[in-house]
């Protein structure tokens, strides 16, 4: 056998070639195939040589793998270093420590990601598609693996196309591709004409691709490329590009190294000191690693953990899964909304949303999709005309009745099955109170004119005790045509109206006939009751509008990228906000044409891309991430996927969305709604937030501890500390208080600031200040009650370690309340947001004087119980903290906020 001869003088043929570019008898020849099918011989040896028809899968990752995920993080390096510099040096117990720090951080994350996982793998779709082929002139049911090219496959209503194919023959066939190419409308497909070359994947008449659905009619194809050589294989194969590294990620590697230098030079320079000064160098030793746990914040890589897993649960609650948890933050620093319109910003299910009725009166019917509730209202929200509604109710029953789908309510659920334009007419007619049984009921069916693209409408012929009548709906040119004492000039200005506003427009037309004439004929249709026109769209979702708005007040800029026409792109754009919308589209072959920089000034400045395919949609995020924008792309369709993983973070939809765009996501929204993702904005903004409070506490502490060992050090005195001393405060008392503020709830303007640099550091000047102003304040404090508890009372270096030791642990439980929020004083914050907290604060401080008690461990850390007394002069020191931190905020960081809001207002929200 030849297994790819081709007719004397046509091009050699490849899986990937242009099929639609072809004749039948040509593609027939190209494939060695007939309509007789092949053998069961040829067929085998053909999937032995090219392989089965599938998608080559991306295997979830293993537990071993999640948690080396969680080793990968730069602070976590610096804690195990320190550990191994420890247990050189003989501190176990300094290493003990760290190591359970890093124990718990890993624990916590690899369960985040894990539980993410899981919950991303329970909405995969498990259906097996099993095509029905012709082999050896007889069909045969067969598992879709087994599809090889030169089948020839046979669909029908509800099938599901289970390979790319060639087109041989098509009745009636239209085809929701939707989830491929965008397109929100089923396409009606034909096997004669031949298109060229270039023709768009979504105009390709002749092809049923892999992966969409037969909504109406019947067709045969051969198949022309199976598994990757498929529209949908290419569309996966795009897939392998390493997506975008998450900002949290790129700071907290700034972070670390700036750390790391910081701790490096500090240790090298007095460590030169001291060696100079003659000290042994065992004790150098002990110095450095001292210096390196203080200025460590060993707590840190936990806290930000806990932080984003608390950010993810809440999340959760607002229909967000998050697949990884840096992810979170980095939904709040996007700058940029890239959004598909079919099934993101729009039900994904056409709507009769608008009536115009003979005498030009116009009704908006409510309820989108398969709601089957609604009501008419005027333009103006007056109540329909009674007068009007008995109309209304004959167009209804008129589109009802020459139907082909079904609507019904399972268990509370609403299913629908059919052609979307006869879907469409059922809920409206339910809308109105007619149910399709209870019609059928009424009105036996005597003959039907199905639709057909080439005639352009469909027909009934019902009969009502002894009367018959016609119904008659499709392209309102036909129609009109069948339908006498119309008002042409009226009628065209009303389709005018609807189509100009991106409506799909539908004639609907009655009329009487005699009983006895069956069947129905075209010849019949004429001398028809014009109805009046329906206009038909796939609506916005409800809160579709204020979720745009709310992105766009938050500094955060929405671009629409969608498969369909322009036409109805630019309606759904009007309807979200007509400020925003543009007049025309940038469409996918203009793009195609445009290169250098034209290219990059075209695509910023665009609103709506329009008849987008895959790899235009690729190109636009590329092209907007080079303008330095942080790009969040959402979409449900397999046509979604690259640029999905392309972006900085995908969020693919789960209820609608498909299997490859999901496994190409960072996150998934659960119930398909654009306003989740704002939502998810909100808390990945409010997560860094509260990194940057948990950073703000724990640094202003590395601060104090460094500054407190380097005046010991000038006064020639002991370290204040013990390394081990140091790690029970930064791990044990203080840990509890930064998870703590990983629960404050979000800051009043979190939605009313512009979007954050990416690369903006966390340690920035803000951030340097506050620690600076707050450390400096406490290590003079620390310093002077060990100088005059040490040098002034004689107490001997273990009793003033163990007073300075309180004095700090009473100081982070007071400093805690300082950064519940780095500008808002902490008297306006109610202690009841944030109850973690209040427990947290008072558990350290018990943990503390627990500790102080016990054998064993005080021991270890050196401490023992004080007087009552003086445990009160501590606590009411460390109390004064919080009076250095309301100066700090109202002389510095309110009137630095203010300044800012009043540079950045007014500031257009893609700038």
């Amino acid at each position: 056998m030849r297994p790819f001869t081709h007719a004397e003088g046509s091009p050699a043929l490849t899986p990937r070639n242009p099929w639609h570019s072809l004749t039948i008898s040509d593609a027939f020849a190209a494939l060695d195939a007939n309509v007789e099918g092949l053998s069961q011989a040829e067929a085998g040896q053909r999937l032995e040589k090219y392989g089965p028809n599938r998608l080559p899968e991306t295997g979830r990752p293993s537990r071993l793998l999640i948690v080396l995920r969680q080793l990968n993080n730069p602070l976590t390096f610096i804690l195990f270093a320190a550990a191994a510099i420890a247990l050189f040096l003989g501190e176990k117990t300094d290493s003990i420590f760290i190591f359970i720090v890093v124990a718990i951080n890993v624990a916590i994350g690899a369960f985040q990601e894990w539980r993410a996982e899981e919950s991303a793998a329970s909405l995969k779709k498990t259906l097996r598609i099993k095509p029905t082929v012709i082999r050896s002139g007889a069909r045969h049911t067969i598992d879709i693996e087994e599809l090889v090219l030169g089948d020839i496959v046979h669909l029908e209503s509800g099938s599901v196309v289970p390979a790319d194919l060639r087109l041989a023959s098509a009745h009636d066939l239209r085809i929701d591709e939707s989830l491929l190419t965008g397109e929100s409308k089923p396409v009606a497909k034909e096997s004669d004409p031949v298109l060229d070359e270039e023709t768009p994947l979504g105009d390709r008449r002749n092809m049923a691709l892999a992966g969409s659905m037969v909504v109406a009619g019947r067709a045969t194809g051969i198949v022309c490329a199976t598994g990757e050589a498929t529209a949908i294989g290419a569309i996966a194969t795009m897939l392998g590009a390493r997506g975008a590294r998450p900002p949290l990620l790129i700071r907290m590697e700034t972070f670390s190294a700036r750390i790391g230098a910081f701790i490096v030079l500090l240790t090298a320079l007095l460590g030169v000191a001291f060696y100079l000064q003659g000290a042994p160098l065992g004790d150098i030793f002990l110095l450095s690693v001292a210096l390196a746990v203080s200025a460590i914040p060993e707590g840190l890589p936990a806290a930000i953990t806990v932080t984003l897993a608390v950010a993810s649960s809440r999340m959760g609650k607002r229909n967000v899964i998050v697949r990884r948890l840096p992810a979170v933050e980095a939904l709040g620093s996007c700058t940029l909304i890239a959004t598909d319109k079919t099934g993101t910003l729009t039900v994904n299910r056409l709507t009769a949303k608008k009536l115009i009725l003979p005498d030009g009166a116009e009704y908006d019917i409510s309820g989108e999709g398969l709601e089957l509730s609604g009501e008419l209202r005027t333009e103006s929200g007056a109540a329909c005309d009674p007068h009007h509604l008995e109309n209304i109710r004959l167009l209804a029953r008129a589109g009802a009745l020459t139907n082909e789908a079904d609507v019904g309510e399972i268990e509370g659920v609403v299913e629908a099955r059919g052609d979307s334009v006869d879907i469409a007419f059922l809920v409206l007619a339910e809308k109105l109170g007619a149910r399709k049984k209870d019609l059928h009921a009424t009105y036996r069916q005597q003959s039907s004119l199905p639709y057909e693209p080439k005639q352009g409408y469909s027909a009934s012929l019902d009969i009502e005790t002894e009367n018959g009548f016609i119904s008659a709906k499709g392209a309102p040119e036909i129609v009109l045509d069948m339908c006498a004492g119309v008002d042409r000039v009226l009628a065209e200005k009303s389709l005018h109206r609807l189509a100009s506003a991106g409506y799909r427009v539908i004639a609907v037309a009655q009329g009487a006939t005699p009983q006895g004439k069956t069947p129905l004929e075209q010849r019949h249709l004429n001398n028809l009751e014009f109805l009046g026109f329906a206009g038909l769209i796939d609506p916005l979702r409800k809160e579709a509008a204020q979720a745009v708005a709310s992105a766009r007040a938050a500094g955060v800029d929405v671009r629409m990228i969608t498969g369909d026409h322009p036409e109805t792109a630019l309606a759904i754009a009007r309807q979200l906000d007509p400020s925003w919308a543009p007049e025309t589209a940038l469409t996918g072959a203009e793009l195609a044409k445009l290169k250098g920089e034209a290219l990059r000034r075209r695509v910023n400045e665009a609103a709506v891309f329009a008849r987008v395919e895959p790899a235009h949609k690729t190109l636009i995020v590329k092209e907007l991430q080079d303008e330095g924008h942080f790009v969040a792309v959402t979409g449900d369709g397999v046509n979604d996927a690259p640029a999905l993983k392309a972006a900085h973070v995908g969020v693919a939809m789960g209820a609608g969305g498909t299997d490859v765009a999901r496994a190409a996501s960072d996150l998934i929204i659960t119930d398909d709604n654009f306003a989740s993702i704002v939502a998810g904005i909100e808390e990945g903004r409010a997560a860094y937030d509260n990194i940057r409070k948990i950073v703000w506490l724990l640094l202003a502490t590395a601060v104090t501890e460094v500054m407190i060992f380097v005046l010991a050090l000038a006064f020639g005195m002991p370290i204040p500390l013990t390394a081990v001393q140091i790690l029970w405060m930064n791990l044990v008392t203080e840990g509890i208080q930064d998870v703590a503020l990983a629960f404050e709830k979000k800051e009043p303007d979190l939605m009313h600031r512009a979007p954050r640099k990416p690369r903006e550091p966390i340690f920035n000047r803000q951030m340097i200040e506050q620690c600076l102003v707050i450390g400096a304040y406490v290590s003079v404090l620390s310093f002077g009650l060990y100088y005059y508890l040490h040098e002034m009372r004689g107490l001997d270096v273990t009793a003033a370690r163990n007073t300075v030791l309180l004095f700090l642990v009473s100081f982070h439980n007071f400093h805690a309340f300082n950064c519940r929020s780095e500008t808002r004083s902490a008297f306006v914050i109610p202690f009841r947001a944030n109850p973690i907290l209040i427990a947290g604060v008072a558990g350290a401080q018990l943990t503390h004087i627990l500790a102080m008690h016990l054998p064993g461990l005080s021991g270890v850390l050196e401490i023992s119980p004080v007087p009552l007394y003086e445990w009160g002069i501590v606590f009411t020191l460390g109390a004064t903290v919080v009076f250095a931190g309301e100066l700090y905020k109202l002389f510095i960081a309110r009137p630095r906020a203010r300044a800012l809001r009043a540079m950045l207002e007014g500031t257009p929200a893609h700038a």
